[in-house]
């Protein structure tokens, strides 16, 4: 499990970047702009939650990255990724992590209760990693309301 103030584990994913063309992204690559990075593990495309929290990344993303970079990530596909960016007109890559690697390494895979049953699948988490790499904040089960709010106070901070 990660902890804050350790070394981010590093990934690459296929995704969607935000002039919406397929590439691979590297946490590594994320990093060599020197900013901060926001790493937010959602459960899927289109669904009421992830739309609104993919909307609230969107419309703040001008206060957002001044100091940080926003990249969502969930287990969806990248023809999913693609046509939930172009209806929500998402301004910010979405990257497709299928085996859940990086949603393991990051601690956002596992059981959850989903309308009273157990189920494994992603856990709504987001990271924010330093420019240089260390895990500064990590929020786990992330309540939408409100969330991108928290992120901000936090970066700005």
């Amino acid at each position: 499990m990660i902890k804050e103030g350790e070394k981010a584990p590093d990934f690459c994913l296929s995704g969607i970047g935000e002039d919406g063309q397929e590439r691979e992204f590297c946490l590594s690559d994320l990093l060599k702009n020197k900013k901060q990075i926001i790493l937010y593990f959602y459960p899927r495309d289109n669904t009421p939650g992830c739309t609104q929290e993919a909307c609230d990344f969107r419309d703040n993303l001008n206060r957002l990255s001044i100091k940080a970079n926003v990249t969502g990530i969930s287990h969806d596909s990248i023809n999913s990724h693609l046509k939930f960016k172009e209806k929500h007109g998402l301004n910010f890559p979405l990257l497709s992590d299928p085996d859940h690697k990086a949603l393991e390494l990051y601690g956002a895979w596992g059981e959850k209760k989903m309308y009273g049953k157990t189920v494994v699948s992603t856990i709504r988490t987001t990271v924010l990693i330093s420019h240089d790499g260390k895990i500064k904040k990590i929020w786990n089960n992330v309540k939408v309301k409100g969330h991108v709010d928290k992120v901000l106070e936090e970066i700005e901070g």
